[in-house]
């Protein structure tokens, strides 16, 4: 079964129970992993290591590159 129908299958139910509906899969990932990052960093900054890695801006420029049309 996959995260959609599982999703599904929880709404009908929630639905016919009178309980909340849970969240879509998938709403809390990019915040999930912005927590991730910042305790990352957090943990370099105490140690005394770069906050930053190298290839951090590299990726950046890779996946906001202009594509052509």
């Amino acid at each position: 079964m996959t995260a959609i129908e599982q999703y599904l299958l929880d709404t009908y139910r929630a639905t016919r129970n009178g309980t909340p509906v849970p969240p879509p899969p998938g709403r809390d990932d990019v915040a999930a992993l912005r927590s991730l990052r910042t305790a990352a960093q957090f943990e370099a900054a105490v140690s005394g290591a770069p906050t930053s890695h190298p290839w951090r801006h590299a990726l950046t420029r890779f996946l906001h590159r202009t594509r052509p049309c």
